[in-house]
């Protein structure tokens, strides 16, 4: 038997989710998946939001925004937002909304580079008006982010506005094309952005070593 095939045969199945319906106070049947004891959502009132015909300005009555939080046992709460604290709450809600596109594993942390081009990719997207357009459709958060963009500004010549508009294009026109995967394409060994960014990251490598290794060779 194959490497490959041990390797899967020895890899435990993921179990599947299990989701528990429950009929909440209000007769909604609410699904709650593994041991989740509550769900959250935003509840908005459309008929208590008026724009102008500029789309500029607009008029919010009390009520129009407001917050359902369901539990597990079946009670469920739903708190308007004041609108004398509106301002407060969306500003909170954004600071958690791009803070969150920085969450990266400890093993594999972001730069603070990585992270204005992080935050840089969702704002755009938030203009846009794609809320729920995050990284698995192309939103930022990518580990070594900023060394490959560093890579294809040094590769082809052209600047840092260029080449993120390129890539935001890129991933826009190409089905099933993630920022990620995208990234991952340029560092492929041997491709001139590959080579590169090889030569960066060992450049960095150098410069925060703490020990010399070809002396402590000749220690041991």
């Amino acid at each position: 038997m194959s490497d490959e095939n041990n390797t899967a045969a020895a890899t435990p199945a993921r179990p599947k989710t299990e989701y528990l319906e429950v009929t909440m106070e209000d007769g909604r049947k609410v699904s709650f998946a593994g041991k989740r004891k509550l769900n959250k959502e935003t509840l908005i009132d459309d008929t208590k939001v008026e724009t102008d015909e500029s789309g500029n300005v607009m008029q919010i009555s009390a009520g129009a925004v407001s917050i359902r939080m369901d539990f597990r046992n079946g009670a469920t709460r739903t708190f308007p937002v004041p609108l004398g604290m509106l301002l407060k709450f969306a500003g909170h809600g954004a600071e958690q909304k791009y803070g969150d596109e920085l969450a990266s594993p400890a093993s594999n942390p972001l730069t603070e580079e990585d992270m204005v081009l992080a935050v840089e990719d969702l704002d755009k997207e938030i203009q846009a008006g794609n809320w729920g357009k995050g990284r698995a459709a192309g939103g930022g958060g990518v580990s070594g982010a900023s060394v490959v963009v560093q890579a294809i500004m040094e590769a082809t010549g052209k600047d840092l506005a260029t080449v993120k508009d390129y890539l935001d294009k890129k991933i826009a026109s190409t089905e099933g094309l993630t920022r990620r995967a995208l990234y991952d394409s340029f560092r492929v060994a041997g491709t001139k952005t590959g080579i590169i960014i090889k030569r960066i990251e060992d450049e960095k490598l150098a410069k925060t070593a703490k020990v010399d290794a070809d002396a402590a060779l000749a220690d041991i």
